[in-house]
């Protein structure tokens, strides 16, 4: 019952960590509470698993602590976990925007993270739970006593994998913030992340019209300085497309700002690439209507109901400069102020987690717990769409692996 490391969580970042204690000649406990492995990993990218992307950088991340990433990711980059990936001959694919996916089934990972476990002499105790965690000051030989369902188990190295709040049908929970809070450690409040955007009924009903239509646009915060060209949809409920989901976690940030600050709308610029008023100015005296001018540009369905919802019915002829300088701005600055998210059952991920200005950089190791590491989701650092949060899970758990 006793062991060099114990880790909590068999997700991505807990496996991953688990082989590279083991290769190290530790010996080491994997505990997961569900007894399915790895459906995080096997439900991603439409179950071909998105697992990391070609181009990787601290810009891709959000945290409170901004360039806490830079050491993991430097450590152990998406370079190395596709060498990993090559030398279990798995086959994957580049898409857009440097994503790589398994060709065949995200499958495939978790059953290399697995191999990759067995093959360093990992134990596992599965479906276990936790019941608590209490540091150890009677022995010299471990730090921590760990208490659970299958029975008591002691290590000299504890690590948190345990992930966020999002996805709880797959068994989200907040385990994690509440080691970090026993052991003192201060957590951001979580908030889900790369989320469809819910708008409120007054917003929304005009908008009905233009459900599930889809729109190759770039969307920011009003205010902000990120912009995230790709396509927006709009929904029954409000906002979603891989251009929204980017968006959402800049949006959800505010909420973290100093207290007063008012939220701001999104703005949608739905002519990315191309100046509203100099293309409408060259269109000035034309006898055809806005919509038809637009449907040049978007499809025609939206055009349409987007002219119609701002009442722009005229032919372009008719016009006057102050009403096209109006359009022009609307077209590429779109405001929607957001009710709120869709909540974790449709997030991709958690925004907010352990404070990372109470951990080593370096190796993920509490700074005033020793023997203790956060790694992977349940940390603040929250990547983009497109692979980067998965490049989280093995960076950040490679570079405990290296520690425990």
């Amino acid at each position: 019952m006793h062991f060099d490391v114990i880790i909590i969580g068999a997700g991505a970042a807990g496996m991953m960590c688990a082989a590279q204690a083991g290769q190290r000649g530790r010996r080491v406990l994997l505990i997961e509470h569900v007894d399915k492995l790895g459906e995080r990993i096997r439900i991603s990218g439409g179950g071909r698993c998105n697992f990391t992307n070609r181009e990787v950088s601290a810009t891709n991340f959000l945290s409170q602590n901004p360039h806490f990433c830079r050491s993991a990711l430097a450590q152990y980059s998406q370079h190395d976990f596709v060498a990993l990936v090559e030398r279990h001959r798995i086959p994957f694919e580049e898409r857009e925007h440097g994503q790589l996916f398994c060709v065949d089934s995200a499958k495939h990972i978790i059953d290399m993270l697995k191999r990759e476990c067995d093959q360093s002499g990992v134990q596992w105790a599965m479906p276990c739970t936790v019941e608590h965690v209490q540091p150890k000051t009677s022995e010299n030989d471990a730090r921590f006593s760990v208490n659970t369902t299958l029975g008591n188990f002691h290590c000299q190295s504890l690590v948190i994998a345990t992930g966020g709040l999002a996805a709880p049908k797959l068994g989200a929970t907040p385990f994690g913030y509440r080691i970090a809070e026993q052991f003192g450690l201060p957590v951001i409040p979580p908030k889900p992340a790369l989320v469809p955007l819910a708008l409120a009924p007054e917003i929304l009903t005009p908008l009905q019209p233009l459900s599930g239509l889809s729109i190759d646009a770039m969307t920011k915060v009003v205010g902000g300085k990120q912009t995230f060209r790709e396509q927006v949809l709009i929904t029954h409920r409000g906002l979603s497309g891989p251009a929204i989901l980017q968006i959402s976690s800049y949006w959800q940030m505010q909420e973290y700002a100093a207290s007063g600050a008012k939220k701001q709308p999104i703005a949608i610029n739905l002519l990315p690439g191309l100046d509203a008023l100099d293309w409408l100015e060259e269109h000035r005296h034309a006898k055809t209507l806005l919509a038809n001018l637009l449907a040049e540009k978007m499809p025609r369905r939206f055009a349409q109901e987007w002219c119609q919802l701002h009442g722009w019915t005229k032919p372009m002829a008719e016009y006057s400069n102050k009403q096209i300088n109006a359009i022009a701005q609307a077209l590429q600055g779109w405001p929607l102020m957001p009710a709120g998210t869709l909540g974790y059952n449709k997030a991709e991920v958690t925004l907010g987690g352990v404070d990372t200005r109470a951990l080593n950089s370096k190796n993920m190791e509490a700074e005033a717990a020793p023997g203790l590491f956060f790694i992977g989701e349940v940390v603040d650092v929250t990547g983009w769409l497109g692979g980067y949060n998965f490049q989280w899970a093995w960076s950040s758990a490679w570079v405990a692996g290296q520690a425990v």
